[in-house]
């Protein structure tokens, strides 16, 4: 199965590389065994994409299918993908060995998420018991870290709405997030919920944001202890007569109510392991980065006492100026002697 994740590296060792390639994370023993070390520089580079960082990759999102889907779930998850579908990956095959809450069902879900690298998840099944059942999930290390549990009622989807399809929101922009209601702070449920969502769905971290990528905005009402309504929106900028623009929202779904079920939080030991933040780095005295001219150093050199330094006889130029004395010294005689003949 492990070689299933990197099929690109399942062929050839290369012992000089074997040692310089650290595998990723998530692999126990028996799978870092069934995978070859490449033998190539650029299957070496395609692993190292997998392997820890100080600063790590966006979060994407991986979504399943359960044994059995209804059609309203299906849309849902299409909705999902076209939300997310520049840092989403979508798998239409049905799953049966998935069970997120029970022991050892998880492993094929965390198998998926270490092969599409994903560190998000979420999964759709449909039974008597659970009908519409939405799964949202996190990973760490490639294990499952949290996982909340969601019925969906009176869904409406993105293709029922209608409106201007200008002020559909664009590729790559972030939305902003309101949530309406008490029941957010004081339910132990809802405050894992709204963790949940805003992990899912804020984006990529970035340090600056330009507020015209800012065009939409995700709703969600506490309608009461168990039940959260939540809509997207898109953010309409008009003319107030003054330099702030005044601000409406049109509804361009989908919405959807969610009706909380289970939640499983992540263990204390856990949480503090993935929470840790890397230390500072220390200050490397006379360097500087320069945005322009890049990584700069400042030397510093004693002063050079030149009289105290010793002079051999061995010197080229030094043997030179003798050879040049005694020619000017051997034709200053010839001179005298031309001058003064007995």
């Amino acid at each position: 199965a492990a070689s299933r994740c990197f099929p690109s590296f399942a062929r050839g060792v290369n012992p000089s590389l074997e040692a310089s390639v650290p595998f990723p994370r998530g692999l126990s023993k028996m799978s870092k065994m069934a995978i070859r070390v490449p033998k190539s520089m650029r299957a070496k580079r395609e692993l190292l994409k997998h392997a820890p960082k100080l600063v790590e990759n966006g979060k994407k999102m991986l979504i399943l299918h359960g044994t059995k889907t209804s059609a309203v779930l299906n849309s849902v998850l299409a909705d999902l993908f076209h939300l997310k579908r520049d840092h989403a990956v979508k798998y239409t095959k049905k799953n049966d060995s998935i069970r997120p809450f029970e022991s050892g069902g998880e492993t094929s879900l965390e198998f998926f998420s270490l092969k599409s690298d994903c560190s998000l998840l979420v999964y759709g099944s449909h039974s008597k018991k659970r009908p519409n059942n939405l799964v949202l999930g996190r990973t760490y290390d490639h294990h499952i870290y949290d996982l909340v549990e969601v019925g969906v009622e009176n869904y409406k989807s993105i293709e029922s709405y209608a409106y201007d399809k200008k002020l559909a929101p664009k590729l790559g922009t972030k939305p902003f997030f309101a949530f309406i209601g008490e029941h957010f702070e004081s339910v132990e449920g809802l405050k894992h919920l709204k963790e949940m969502l805003l992990d899912h769905f804020k984006g990529e971290v970035v340090e600056n944001l330009n507020l015209a990528g800012v065009d939409r905005i995700f709703v969600c009402t506490a309608i009461s202890p168990t039940t959260v309504y939540m809509m997207h929106c898109a953010l309409r900028l008009k003319r107030s007569g003054t330099s702030i623009p005044r601000m409406e929202l049109v509804e361009v779904g989908p919405s959807v109510d969610l009706v909380l079920r289970r939640h499983r939080q992540a263990a204390e030991s856990l949480q503090k392991e993935a929470m840790k933040a890397p230390g500072h780095a220390k200050k490397v005295k006379n360097v500087t980065n320069n945005p322009v001219e890049g990584k700069q150093g400042r030397i510093y050199i004693p002063d050079q006492e030149v009289s105290k330094l010793t002079v051999t006889s061995n010197i080229k130029g030094l043997k030179r100026e003798r050879r040049d004395a005694k020619k000017n010294k051997e034709h200053s005689k010839k001179q005298k002697v031309a001058e003064n003949p007995e």
